[in-house]
């Protein structure tokens, strides 16, 4: 889809598009002429007319509790809402005027390092953003400075840094990569392998690599990449070469559900090379978007002259961010969030999840027509494609004919070397129940008679059709 692009023809006037109660006192007055879309009116409606406006024209998009494509949380607690609201107005940067939403801010950064097993919570270093991407720019920008420094004989001269990642990383690399003039190493997917691993990672890094990101939940099928093996790998580089490549962990989903779930996989600060860790508050950190947050270990991952320093009520309140002004609802959100479920609350809603995801999967892989790519075991999130008898349609019909039951389930194919697979991805959030698991499923087998009828798929344009942009 192109950017936004300048006014479309339209009529030069349209009827008012409301129902006369919704007007003024005089359900006749001002109905004969309709707002323009594309300049701004000569003069003002009445509130409600302009709510009904908007609140009609957003019906159209799609049910945010039936998207099984996004990751972000579509449900909170009403308690949750109202705090929001009370927030909103709060601007998260005035650090003086708002000290209490600071202190909130902090405490979360506190209790995520606390969470990750950082050597020391109390000096680790963090501070909150828009989302991951936002955090992700912030970390890649950390490791570009720190190499930087270690290399002011060479660079900007002759050295051009570089990044070690899998090719299935989010978009949000690409433009870090992009926007600050780093090469993008991508690893190729090969065979059944679907993300980095170890030994391709090490092959690709020299004395020009300012990391390796290792992503903690793949959102191409919802699957762990092996953290440990790749510090393994860098740590057997490093006695070989003497180079030291430090490791970010992108867990903007997988770092709210492994510390919960899979406390045997080791991944985070327990790894002396992993220097920086983000997550997404507003995925399976249970917030509406958007929060996200970016941790390193201690204060000399984080170059000091990257940070903005506040002080506020006499303390120091250090920030790092792209961003400068956004509400402190969603930190106050996360806070709360905390609080309300604590670790075992936590525990209970990503294992819910979970079981929701393989029991889902289960069940679609025994209508036979599929077959598994992932199946819920790591985040609550599995693809599957077609089966190879599978002639009559492919994963893009699956899709639209869904969406005509109301449900959003992305189709795409994935990125080299492995464009021959197109799969459809299901993601099982808080509020993705079991109820609501047992009526897709019922849907995508009611569907599958007519699907199985046709002459051949009717989506041919594969490229066209994908519905994965995210």
């Amino acid at each position: 889809m192109p950017l936004h692009q300048g006014p479309h023809p339209s009529p030069p006037e349209r009827r008012l598009s409301l129902n006369p109660f919704y007007g003024e006192a005089n359900p006749v007055g001002g109905m004969t002429e309709a707002p323009p879309h594309h300049r701004l009116p000569d003069g003002p409606l009445p509130p409600m007319s302009a709510y009904q406006l908007v609140h009609d024209e957003l019906m159209l998009d799609g049910n945010s509790r039936l998207n099984l494509a996004t990751f972000v949380t579509t449900w909170m607690e009403p308690q949750a809402g109202v705090l929001m609201a009370e927030c909103r107005d709060k601007n998260m940067i005035d650090k003086d005027e708002y000290p209490r939403t600071a202190e909130l801010e902090r405490r979360c950064v506190a209790m995520l390092a606390d969470l990750w097993n950082a050597p020391d919570p109390a000096t680790a270093v963090g501070c909150s953003t828009t989302g991951s991407s936002e955090a992700c720019m912030l970390a890649g920008l950390a490791l570009k400075r720190r190499w930087a420094k270690r290399n002011a004989d060479r660079y900007p001269g002759s050295a051009r840094p570089n990044l070690i990642m899998g090719v299935n990383v989010q978009v949000c690399w690409e433009k870090f990569c992009n926007f600050w003039e780093v090469e993008a190493r991508l690893v190729p997917m090969e065979g059944d392998r679907f993300h980095l691993d170890a030994e391709s990672a090490a092959a690709l890094c020299d004395e020009n690599t300012i990391g390796v990101v290792a992503v903690l939940g793949s959102t191409f099928d919802g699957s762990y990449e092996p953290v440990a093996e790749i510090c393994a790998a860098l740590d057997a580089l490093q006695e070989r070469t003497g180079l030291d490549i430090p490791v970010h962990v992108d867990g903007a989903s997988g770092a709210m559900v492994a510390p919960f779930l899979d406390e045997d996989v080791v991944w985070d600060f327990r790894l002396p090379r992993v220097s920086s860790i983000n997550t997404s508050g507003h995925k399976y950190g249970l917030v509406y978007p958007g929060v996200g947050w970016a941790l390193w270990r201690s204060p000399a991952e984080l170059p000091e002259e990257l940070v903005f320093r506040v002080n506020y009520l006499g303390g120091d309140m250090p920030t790092f961010a792209l961003n400068f002004s956004r509400p402190g609802a969603q930190v106050v959100a996360q806070y709360y969030t905390f609080l309300r479920l604590g670790r075992e609350g936590y525990r209970a809603v990503q294992q819910t999840a979970r079981d929701v995801a393989r029991g889902l999967a289960e069940r679609i892989e025994a209508m036979g027509d599929f077959r598994l790519l992932t199946r819920g075991n790591e985040l609550p999130v599995f693809a599957f494609t077609t089966t190879p008898d599978v002639t009559a349609y492919n994963v893009f019909d699956v899709s639209r004919r869904m969406r005509e039951q109301g449900w959003l389930v992305p189709a795409y194919t994935f990125p080299a070397h492995r464009e021959d697979l197109s799969v459809l991805r299901v993601v099982c959030r808080n509020g993705f129940s079991a109820d609501l698991a047992d009526l897709f499923a019922r849907d995508l087998h009611q569907l599958l008679p007519e699907l199985r009828s046709q002459s051949g798929p009717l989506t041919a344009d594969t490229e066209a059709a994908t519905s994965f942009h995210h």
